[in-house]
């Protein structure tokens, strides 16, 4: 075993109160692209720039445009859990794992298993009428032709934060409590850009930090451990 899986172990198997906060590094194991990578949804090409599209500005004044971009990019059917998700839950059942703090948006955590999951950007399982607030599941948006329309004719969107809106309240302040009771936080497959998101590992005031990524991050200084390789590959090697 690398000297740095060790470490891990270590780290993991003295600590009693752990939280993973991940981004979407954790699911391109699992086939869903990245936002920011090389291959990543940013870096491909649209008749529009993927920011853009996912605004709220832009969703009002363009629904079947986000609709088509929606179908597109961002369901990924037949998207399983990797190493990294069912690791994740296997500690959380262990009672060491106290909270999944992630930017995704996929439900790959719960898939998995987790029950404690946070998701700060929202999730594309639930979808809402933003008329009446009537509930819709993934199906119904997606088997839609066009925009999907409620029954009182309201656009159904899906329960996700759009750039220009604001992260829940309630999400932002149970992840802060967990972060900052947390012993050992475990940073995994985020390039730690995305704000406010980012700045909640700032609350971290426990005895063990450690940074997973394949590519630097502006936290590798502060990280007692940085392990540069995937994160379902560092996760299955662990017990």
């Amino acid at each position: 075993m690398d000297r740095k899986i060790e470490k891990l172990q270590q780290f993991i198997d003295e600590s009693r109160r752990i939280v993973f906060f991940g981004g979407a590094g954790v699911s391109t194991e699992s086939g869903i692209p990245d936002f920011r990578s090389v291959d990543g949804l940013y870096n491909q090409k649209y008749r529009f720039p993927p920011e853009e599209i996912l605004s709220r500005s832009f969703f009002d004044a363009n629904p079947g445009e986000f609709y088509r971009f929606y179908r597109d990019k961002l369901i990924v059917r037949g998207a399983k859990p990797n190493p990294a998700h069912l690791y994740l839950a296997k500690l959380e059942e262990q009672g060491k794992l106290r909270a999944v703090v992630t930017q995704n948006i996929d439900g790959l955590h719960q898939a998995a298993g987790s029950k404690n999951v946070l998701e700060l950007h929202g999730t594309l399982l639930e979808n809402y009428c933003i008329r009446c607030g009537k509930r819709y599941d993934a199906d119904f948006v997606q088997k839609a032709e066009d925009i999907p329309r409620c029954t009182c004719g309201g656009i159904v969107r899906p329960d996700i934060v759009l750039y220009e809106e604001g992260l829940d309240s309630d999400v932002l302040t149970r992840s802060v409590t967990e972060i900052s009771r947390a012993d050992m936080l475990i940073i995994g497959g985020t390039s730690l850009a995305v704000y406010p998101a980012a700045g909640l590992v700032h609350y971290f005031r426990g005895k063990h930090l450690v940074l997973i990524n394949k590519s630097p991050t502006s936290m590798d200084s502060m990280a007692e451990l940085v392990i540069a390789q995937p994160i379902g590959q560092v996760f299955s090697q662990l017990h």
